[in-house]
């Protein structure tokens, strides 16, 4: 069974064409300026919203376990006895309560994705695999790329590369393009704002180069993490010594959408020092990498 969180259709910023995109549930990563925060977490969670409570009850009627309880400040969850079964999303009329993460068989996601062909065709699309994760799921991200592969259809994985090298090589084979995240460029600050250090990130991506294998760089563009002329221009030396025939860096203006969904998951959001870039942040950045021969694009 695939954990997945979100299936989107229709999209158009995750690889050529219009694709469906199946996003996986966790990630070895837990970066402050996640724009899905629930996909960190590896198991299902419950999402509140309290706003468009409207107090029908009919959740607290349903739970198995007595987990609800209707507050002046709206439904709160006793933790120790939910089981997150989820009965409770079902029933409530006005979706203040969802679920995220829902397992799906490889057959259920390959007829989802198969039904969207017609789509593909028209624009050179395909499936995207995206998370969370994918490379942490990397048996059924497998599975899911060979059937599609059997059928025709264009594969992406949008990843952060935090992996070993040969599960990176081993589902380059069943890839025609990577989307892979290049967050920050000194390791010590790559560790404090996702959790983990980068060397093996930059390594892969030098293995996936050497490998001759396609990809697009896409960096989450902050203020205060990335955004500085040093940072930038040792991005781009390092990405202009690779053996890489695309030569596309895609700029992420930072926003704090995950704001909202950090608040139905329960969670604090503190973004600190965290910034949106200005004009003059990517129009420096866009210069730099053009003097290495390489095409930024913002946004997508």
């Amino acid at each position: 069974m695939s954990l997945i969180f979100d299936i989107k259709k229709y999209a158009i910023n995750d690889g050529p064409g219009i694709r469906i995109t199946l996003f996986f549930k966790g990630c070895p990563l837990s970066c402050v300026w996640c724009h899905n925060p629930e996909s960190i977490n590896s198991q299902a969670q419950k999402m509140y919203t309290a706003s468009k409570c409207i107090g029908a009850v009919k959740c607290i009627e349903v739970c198995p376990h007595d987990a609800l309880t209707l507050t002046p400040d709206g439904i709160k969850t006793d933790v120790e006895r939910c089981t997150l079964c989820g009965k409770c999303a079902e029933v409530c009329p006005t979706k203040a309560i969802e679920m995220s993460g829902r397992e799906y068989t490889t057959p259920e996601l390959m007829r989802i994705i198969e039904r969207e062909t017609v789509f593909f065709d028209q624009s050179d699309g395909g499936v995207t695999f995206s998370g969370g994760e994918p490379l942490m799921h990397h048996r059924k991200l497998i599975e899911l790329l060979d059937r599609c592969g059997e059928r025709d259809i264009h594969r992406v994985v949008d990843t952060t590369f935090f992996a070993k090298t040969d599960l990176v090589l081993e589902v380059a084979k069943r890839t025609e393009l990577f989307l892979v995240d290049l967050k920050a460029w000194n390791s010590d600050v790559h560790r404090k704002y996702t959790g983990v250090p980068n060397a093996q990130i930059l390594n892969n991506i030098r293995a996936l180069a050497e490998n001759g294998s396609d990809f697009i760089i896409r960096i989450p563009f902050i203020q205060g993490v990335n955004a500085d002329e040093e940072t930038l221009q040792n991005e781009a030396e390092f990405l202009a010594s690779l053996p890489w025939h695309r030569k596309e860096v895609n700029l992420l203006p930072y926003h704090d959408i995950a704001k909202g969904k950090h608040q139905k998951l329960g969670n604090s959001y503190e973004p600190g020092e965290l910034a949106p870039p200005s004009d003059d942040d990517l129009e420096l950045a866009q210069q730099i990498f053009a003097a290495h021969g390489i095409r930024a694009t913002v946004g997508g």
